[in-house]
C-alpha cells in the first residue's frame, strides 16, 4: 500500500534521526497518520458479511503493519523520557502522578487562552479537532481490560460504567460531546478539516487498544487522560459558559473537571499500582502509553496555537 511506502522510505532516508525532537520528526508520520485515521474511521462500525472479505483482510493486514511501525516510532520520540524510570511501584506510582505537572503538553497557554480570550469560531474550531481525535473512551476502556487481572479488570469496568451513565442514556459521557457539538453546528469532522496532529491522537489511542502486545500501554495512556484532563477540561468549561453555550453544552468538560479526579485516584490504587506491584517489568509499557499519549496532546496543543493564532505566536 502507498502508506506502507512511504513508511519505509521516510525509515531509509538519509539521515532521519529517530531521537530527533518530536516536531521535528512529526512530519515524516503526518502522511501515514492521515491513512490511518481513514483506516479507523470504518475499523470498529459493525457490519456485515461480504463477499469481499478476504480483500478486506489483506488491506487490514496491511494497514495493521503499518499501524504497528508506527507505533515503534512514536515510541521512539519519547523513549528518553523513560530513562531511569523507577520499577519499584510506590516509586514508580510517584513518579507517574509527577506527569500531571511536568509530563509533556502540561501547563500550555492555549487552555488559558481558551478560558479567558476564544471568541465563538475559535472555540468552534478547537472542539471540531477534539471531536476528530476522539476516540472514545468508553470502547478504549472495554477493549483495554480484556483478560487483564481481576482487580484492575473490576476498576476499568467501574470506569466503563461511569462512562456510560450507569446506564443512564442522559449520563452517557459520549453523547454530551455531540451535544456540544450539535449546538457548535459542527458536523462530523471530514479529513480534510483534521489536523494531523488531532488524528495522530485518535490513532495512536486506537492502536495501543487494539493490539494485546500494546495493552499495559493502553492502560498507562487511559489512565494519564484521567490524571491530566480535568485542569484542562475546567478552563474548557469556563470558556465555554463565558460565551454563554447552555449548560448542555458545557456538561461534557464541566463533569471531566470533577470526576476524572476520582476516576484518576481509582486508576491508580486499582490499576497501575497492583500491577507494577505484581510485575515491575510492566513500569515500562505503562510510562511509555502515558508518554505517547501526553507527547500526541502536546502536539496538538502546538498546532492549535499556529492555526488559532497565527505563526508569529
Amino acid at each position: 500500500m502507498q502508506s506502507l511506502e512511504i513508511f519505509e522510505k521516510s525509515n531509509d532516508k538519509e539521515g532521519l534521526d529517530l531521537g530527533a525532537s518530536p516536531a521535528q520528526s512529526f512530519s515524516d508520520l503526518t502522511e501515514i497518520h492521515m491513512q490511518l485515521a481513514r483506516f479507523n474511521h470504518h475499523r470498529l462500525d459493525p457490519q456485515v458479511p461480504c463477499a469481499l472479505w478476504t480483500s478486506e483482510l489483506k488491506i487490514e493486514s496491511a494497514m495493521r503493519v503499518l499501524e504497528n511501525k508506527m507505533l515503534e516510532k512514536e515510541i521512539s520520540f519519547i523513549k528518553p523520557l523513560t530513562v531511569d524510570l523507577p520499577t519499584n511501584a510506590k516509586l514508580f506510582m510517584h513518579w507517574f502522578e509527577e506527569l500531571r505537572h511536568s509530563g509533556p503538553g502540561q501547563n500550555d497557554t492555549l487552555f488559558d487562552w481558551l478560558e479567558e480570550a476564544a471568541n465563538h469560531d475559535e472555540m468552534t474550531w478547537f472542539i471540531r479537532q477534539e471531536v476528530a481525535g476522539e476516540a472514545g473512551f468508553e470502547d478504549l476502556t472495554a477493549l483495554t481490560q480484556i483478560k487483564m487481572p481481576t482487580r484492575p479488570k473490576l476498576e476499568l469496568a467501574r470506569n466503563y460504567w461511569d462512562e456510560m451513565g450507569r446506564g443512564n442514556e442522559k449520563g452517557m459521557h459520549g453523547p454530551m460531546l455531540s451535544n456540544l457539538a450539535k449546538e457548535l453546528n459542527i458536523e462530523p469532522p471530514s479529513l480534510e478539516e483534521t489536523t494531523a496532529e488531532a488524528a495522530a491522537l485518535g490513532n495512536i489511542m486506537m492502536a495501543m487498544a487494539m493490539n494485546r502486545r500494546y495493552a499495559y500501554h493502553s492502560a498507562g495512556a487511559l489512565g494519564v487522560i484521567e490524571l491530566t484532563a480535568p485542569g484542562r477540561a475546567l478552563k474548557v468549561y469556563h470558556g465555554l459558559k463565558r460565551l454563554g453555550l447552555s449548560p448542555e453544552a458545557q456538561r461534557y468538560y464541566l463533569i471531566h473537571s470533577s470526576l476524572d479526579i476520582k476516576h484518576s485516584e481509582a486508576w491508580n490504587a486499582e490499576v497501575l499500582l497492583p500491577l507494577v506491584t505484581e510485575n515491575p517489568a510492566l513500569a515500562l509499557p505503562i510510562a511509555e502509553g502515558a508518554l505517547l499519549r501526553l507527547n500526541a496532546g502536546r502536539r496538538c496543543f502546538e498546532r492549535y496555537r499556529k492555526e488559532l493564532w497565527g505563526p508569529a505566536h
